[in-house]
């Protein structure tokens, strides 16, 4: 096992076998005081307070943006809840345009990378007449939703709202009128909480996978 006194720029590293070379790299470059702390502090617990906020039901005393008051990041980073009646017999394509988006993501998972996710959430409602579009992500609103429309302008596809009632025909040429879609039919939440407050999408990765090449660089050096 390391003890922490060799110089690890040097030393020979069982990570950089086959499976796991670029997890060896990746902290092979430590010195000797970084490799320590790390070793000294795996398992201890980084210290994150869940924290709340209220979002404010008079949004006049917000910044205003292009489109209307800009929402704060709230410990639950940003987001919307979309509330939309679906045009008659179109319940079935929303069904169907979320089955056809799994496969999307399938072929290429980093599709909706742009949009900086953290969750969607689709429900469908009073026997699949209205249609509520709920999104965390790290982006602000209006931002979310014009990279959106690029995105699917880009991608060559079209969108769910294109079922609900109000939505623009023209949204590919005019983001605008998207975004005032949007704006029209969010449902602000006056309470949203953040187990692990304020952390980015990017954070959460980066960090899970710093987790995993140390637990196979530990495991492979005992």
């Amino acid at each position: 096992m390391y003890s922490g006194t060799e110089n690890l720029a040097t030393a020979e590293l069982p990570g950089r076998q086959a499976g796991c070379d670029r997890q060896a790299e990746s902290v092979a470059g430590w010195n000797d005081g970084q490799w320590s702390w790390h070793l000294n502090h795996r398992g201890a617990d980084m210290e994150i307070k869940p924290q709340a906020a209220v979002i404010p039901d008079d949004t006049r005393q917000l910044e205003q943006g292009k489109y209307g008051p800009i929402f704060p990041k709230t410990p639950a980073c940003y987001g919307f809840t979309i509330v939309a009646d679906v045009k008659p017999g179109r319940a079935d394509a929303i069904r169907g345009y979320g089955q056809a988006l799994v496969e999307k993501l399938e072929q290429d998972p980093e599709l909706l990378e742009p949009l900086k996710l953290h969750y969607l959430r689709w429900v469908l409602f009073d026997d699949d007449k209205r249609f509520m579009y709920q999104g965390i992500f790290d982006t602000d609103f209006d931002k979310y939703t014009e990279d959106a429309v690029m995105l699917f302008t880009k991608a060559g596809v079209n969108t769910v709202f294109e079922n609900l009632e109000g939505f623009p025909e023209d949204w590919k040429t005019n983001p605008d009128a998207f975004v005032r879609f949007v704006r029209a039919h969010h449902c602000p939440s006056f309470l949203e909480y953040g187990e692990y407050p304020y952390v980015t999408g990017d954070e959460i990765k980066k960090a899970l996978r710093v987790k995993s090449a140390l637990s196979e660089m530990l495991d492979q050096m005992q």
